[in-house]
């Protein structure tokens, strides 16, 4: 039996309550289906670049984890997301300001 999955609301809250804990401002910009919504998190590091991460499931281990979906000008990040959000309205978005690039999806726990 597999473990029970955490909802996407419950995971997004701990998210930016960890964020909020580094003093890392994070911004829900669109809010998907708070029960199984996936998430896409886009990293802003305020001189103009962006980075989107979304989480990917391993089919030969049925491990998760974070990989970059795009990277670049903010503005093309911007466009790639809109292009995910038109065929998945159900998608959390939550974009994360940090100068140093820290999003802390490699941390333990996520």
């Amino acid at each position: 039996m597999s473990p029970p999955r955490l909802t996407a609301r419950f995971w997004v809250d701990a998210y930016l309550a960890r964020l909020r804990l580094h003093d890392i401002p994070a911004f829900v910009t669109a809010h998907g289906d708070d029960t199984a919504g996936a998430v896409l998190v886009k990293l802003a590091t305020l001189d103009g670049k962006a980075r989107a991460f979304t989480r990917q499931i391993d089919l030969a281990s049925g491990e998760r984890d974070w990989q970059e979906l795009t990277a670049g000008a903010e503005p093309e990040v911007d466009a790639a997301i809109a292009r995910q959000r038109s065929f998945d309205p159900d998608l959390w978005v939550i974009e994360v300001e940090d100068r140093q690039g820290r999003h802390l999806l490699d941390d333990p726990g996520l």
